[in-house]
């Protein structure tokens, strides 16, 4: 039995809800062999499921997407380190209430990434998603190195807002070892920087911006690229179109100009937590994830866990808070049945706060339906 799901946003992380899943199962079968392997699918939590795979936590000091200093972590095992950007620049590291969408910074997120190399890191993951920030990754690109300068000579301000100043863009001295290091972006989103479909009109809202923000930063957005083609050739605004680039931000932007290949997040994922031999070992997959629902077909974890297990075939059935998805869906995704929550207490505030003894119960029903 294989335990591989995600986290319940705002309820149980990834490990909790392996832990959950398997006392319910035990309930059923006492002896029960499960191996947990928690999964992300690089957004808030990809740190933790490396370290449950058996990565080292490593803990730094970095700036905050407000100017602030805060502890954020990144994942070492060997030459291979898995920096999460949301540790340093997410949504989680502003005040309850708090939006700063125009001035919010990814400078810590390059910290972070230049503390993985100080580490001797050779491969670097670089899971983005779930943050504060819409400055194309320029402020991570600044902690590396970069320099971007207003008319007068003077740094832009921080933020995408800030951008709209950018009259120079200097990438001459980006960290040198960042040309000898595999540097994956792990995403499950392909958007590109701007437009419709960008990183401001598609995220910005969910960060605080007003309609006028989401015109402001798509605008400078786009001015930033134009600079950086400027600089760097034509390549740059290929960038911009790629997808991925619009990602947390536009930070995907930042992570292509430094030589970054784009992987959906989950697939990048299930290979550096070791999934494919947990995978083989496993008689029976159980995936999940707070809510499944049309979002979780395009690219999140449970999708791309369901997807390997098919092609090794291997039963998946999913756990989750929320369903929203028909049993016909769940089946072309790979998905036996999904038990939710919701099935067993019909108040989701109440799913909510008691998440986990709920979700042991759902575990138990797993366990008579196809335990014995």
């Amino acid at each position: 039995m294989l335990v591989a799901a995600d986290k319940f946003k705002g309820s149980l992380t990834a490990v909790q809800v392996a832990e959950r899943v398997t006392a319910g199962l035990r309930r059923v079968v006492p002896d029960l062999e499960v191996e947990a392997l928690p999964v992300a699918d690089g957004g808030d939590g990809t740190v933790d499921a490396a370290v449950a795979a058996g990565f080292e936590r490593r803990e730094v000091r970095v700036t905050g997407p407000l100017g602030d200093e805060v502890t954020a972590a990144f994942a070492l095992r060997g030459d291979t380190a898995v920096v999460e950007m949301a540790e340093a620049s997410g949504l989680q590291r502003l005040p309850a209430g708090v939006f700063a969408p125009l001035t919010a910074s990814t400078y810590g997120s390059g910290e972070l990434l230049r503390a993985a190399l100080e580490a001797g890191a050779r491969t670097i993951v670089f899971g983005v998603g779930g943050s504060a920030t819409t400055d194309g990754g320029a402020g991570m690109l600044r902690a590396l190195g970069a320099r971007f300068l207003r008319a007068d000579g003077e740094p832009v301000a921080p933020g995408g807002g800030g951008l709209a100043d950018l009259a120079h863009a200097d990438l001459s001295a980006l960290d040198p070892r960042l040309a000898g290091v595999e540097f994956v972006l792990a995403s499950d989103v392909d958007n590109p920087l701007t437009g419709p479909k960008g990183a401001a009109a598609v995220y910005g809202p969910q960060k605080g911006a007003s309609p006028e923000d989401v015109e402001t930063l798509d605008a400078a957005l786009a001015h930033y690229a134009k600079v950086l083609e400027g600089a760097l050739g034509a390549r740059a605004a290929e960038y911009a179109a790629s997808p991925g680039a619009g990602a947390a931000g536009g930070i995907g932007y930042g992570a292509l100009i430094l030589g970054a290949r784009f992987r959906a997040g989950i697939e990048v994922m299930l290979d550096v937590l070791g999934f494919a031999p947990a995978l083989q070992r496993a008689s029976l997959v159980i995936t999940g994830e707070g809510s499944l629902d049309e979002q979780t077909l395009h690219g999140k974890a449970p999708a791309g866990v369901a997807a390997a297990a098919r092609a090794a075939d291997k039963e998946v059935v999913a756990v989750c808070g929320r369903l929203a998805l028909a049993p016909e869906v769940l089946g072309r995704a790979g998905i036996r049945r999904a038990y939710a929550l919701t099935d067993i207490e019909p108040d989701v505030a109440k799913c909510i706060a008691d998440a986990g003894p709920i979700l042991e119960r759902v575990a138990e029903r797993i366990g008579e339906h196809f335990l014995r």
